[in-house]
């Protein structure tokens, strides 16, 4: 069995709007639909989505029920941080998934194809991370700003959603982050490369799997699609 968290949880404060930016209208649809869409239509078998805890009934009516979602299977509850959001979503998972994809519900430019590519790759990798290519120099600075380290940009990668793992391998690894009360992992691959003794691995899905984080984004995106 496959599953597929989509976090729907954030505020976004940067969108400076009262709207949530998963909620905003893109091309006429909100900005989580698409990434419903693009699981919907993939090989995965269930959908759990993870929303504010405000929001379930917004979610269910305004967007599983108006555009007929049948795989979302949950909608509940996000916590404080981001992790704890996804280590809700993983309990809800049901058991007997093999595989999970955890996606943000604010990258709404995910394609089907992608998912498939991830699929192929984390059975077997066990854990992998779409990606794309660093385009710019990046620089190692210290408080003061002084930079004091330029790594080789043929050796980074920018990291996005899905990140997609066996879903033993991770549910495992946020039990022990939550064990442990570590909030500094940044994303799902840290929790696994920290907490569950595994590699991962970039895939390249290239640059048009944007995230909505400003209001520019929501311009780039419209462009893009």
């Amino acid at each position: 069995m496959i599953s597929a968290i989509v976090l729907s949880a954030g505020k976004g404060t940067r969108m400076k709007s009262e709207i949530s930016k998963q909620y905003m209208q893109l091309k006429g649809k909100p900005v989580l639909y698409y990434s419903l869409k693009a699981f919907e239509e993939s090989m995965a078998d269930e959908i759990v989505v993870v929303v504010g805890k405000d929001d379930t009934d917004f979610v269910k009516r305004e967007i599983i029920e108006k555009y007929g979602f049948k795989k979302v299977g949950k909608v509940v509850s996000g916590g404080e941080y981001r992790f704890n959001s996804v280590y809700n979503g993983l309990k809800a998972v049901n058991s007997a998934a093999e595989y999970v994809f955890i996606h943000d519900g604010a990258r709404p430019l995910i394609k089907p194809w992608m998912i498939e590519k991830l699929y192929a790759a984390v059975k077997e990798k066990r854990a992998v991370t779409a990606s794309c290519p660093a385009k710019d120099t990046v620089k190692m600075i210290e408080s003061d700003g002084k930079i004091v380290l330029t790594p080789p940009r043929e050796s980074l990668v920018q990291v996005q959603t899905p990140q997609t793992f066996e879903y033993g391998l991770v549910k495992e690894a946020y039990d022990r982050l939550i064990d442990s009360g570590d909030s500094s992992v940044t994303d799902d691959a840290a929790v696994v490369e920290k907490y569950g003794n595994c590699d991962v691995y970039a895939v390249d899905t290239g640059y048009a799997n944007i995230k909505i984080t400003t209001p520019e984004d929501l311009l780039i995106a419209e462009a893009l699609m």
